[in-house]
């Protein structure tokens, strides 16, 4: 019998058929059929820089845990201090390797303790890195002191901008004012019990909002007629970057340190105990990082794309990890890891274009930073 290719269908998030309808051009990402536009990318960035954008994220992975050593528990995985974290609030940070590399970059949220002393959280995850992520937390965490349980299927939309908040406030009970960034809460949407953070992943300000599939269709297709524009990957991918946030898998991966990603201020070696690879990323803060991801300017409309080769005086010294035409500044930039002697602001060099080579700077990153 010949031999077959079996190739697994993407998964659906339970705001597929609402993008189907809307007529969202649709791409294939970490195993799922989700949107990369919907009117298109340019409009669609422009919204979340100056009204508000929502995106569906359903397909990120979602874990509660809870134990009476949670903390210390994930102390012991993280570079960042999660002892400071007090009930209602967050930590970006990320799971490292024994080696510092980066498993994945995730959100901590600390819900504090029940009324048995258990302490709870939320982890949000990488979609492509989901069962990743879940096997090596299971193999490390204690399960009597800490348990992970990834939730069953919940629709998460992300409401970004700086109208995110006056859009969202019209379907939540609580008020949304006093939640500061990174600050989240058990809230009541559209009457039914929610889970509200104000994070995100664009530079600007907003939500990320967290409900039972058919609460989530009813929010999505309630803030649609309030005015809040559709978003997909695409200006997902444009808004991130301008905001020099990471993409893992391209940015930042298990052969990249946070202190190589500059990622150094998740890393409180002056406030926390032993950790995995702490040693590693002592040595290396000690040594200084071979290398650095910085931010490229291109000296023209050459787009500098992820693969490319970055070069010093026609020698290869390496290599753009994500790049695109910024629709806010109007010009192109990239990121890209290069040595540290050649990461200074003001750099002078070269990306590799179709054989051509182009000019670029080295730029204070992020690219874009809010005004308010």
């Amino acid at each position: 019998m010949a031999n077959e290719e079996f190739i697994l269908p993407l998964a659906q998030t339970p705001l597929f058929q609402l993008a189907v309808e809307l007529k969202a051009r649709l791409t294939s990402f970490g195993g799922w059929e989700m949107p990369v536009q919907f009117g298109g990318i340019g409009s669609e960035h422009q919204a979340v820089r100056t009204a508000a954008g929502m995106f569906d994220i359903s397909h990120m992975g979602k874990f509660a845990c809870q134990g009476m050593g949670l903390i210390e528990q994930f102390q012991r995985l993280v570079p960042s201090d999660l002892s400071r974290l007090q009930s209602g609030k967050s930590q970006y940070t990320v799971l490292l390797n024994s080696q510092g590399g980066i498993i994945d970059d995730i959100i901590f949220y600390y819900q504090g303790e029940d009324a048995t002393g258990q302490q709870r959280g939320v982890i949000i995850v990488n979609a492509a890195t989901n069962a990743k992520d879940k096997a090596w937390l299971l193999s490390q965490l204690d399960p009597s002191l800490a348990q992970l349980q990834e939730l069953p299927p919940q629709v998460l939309i992300a409401i970004q901008g700086p109208q995110a908040a006056t859009y969202l406030q019209a379907f939540v009970k609580e008020d949304l004012t006093p939640i500061k960034a990174f600050g989240h809460l058990n809230a009541t949407v559209l009457e039914q019990p929610g889970f509200i953070a104000r994070t995100g992943y664009t530079g600007e300000d907003g939500f990320e909002v967290m409900v039972e599939p058919s609460v989530g269709v009813k929010l999505w297709q309630n803030l649609f007629q309030a005015g809040v524009v559709p978003c997909g990957l695409g200006a997902r991918d444009t808004l991130r970057l301008e905001a020099s946030m990471a993409l893992y898998g391209q940015d930042i991966d298990e052969t990249t340190t946070p202190l190589e990603a500059g990622l150094g201020w998740l890393v409180h070696l002056d406030t926390k105990g032993d950790f995995i690879a702490r040693s590693q990323l002592e040595q290396q803060k000690l040594a200084g990082v071979p290398r650095k991801l910085v931010g490229l300017q291109m000296q023209g409309r050459n787009i500098a794309r992820h693969g490319y080769q970055v070069l010093s005086n026609g020698r290869i010294v390496g290599e753009v990890t994500s790049g695109t035409i910024s629709p806010t500044l109007g010009y192109p930039v990239a990121l890209a890891y290069v040595p540290t002697e050649l990461a200074k602001i003001g750099q002078a060099l070269e990306v590799e274009i179709r054989g051509k080579t182009y000019p670029a700077l080295v730029v204070k990153k992020p690219f874009y930073k809010k005004a308010y």
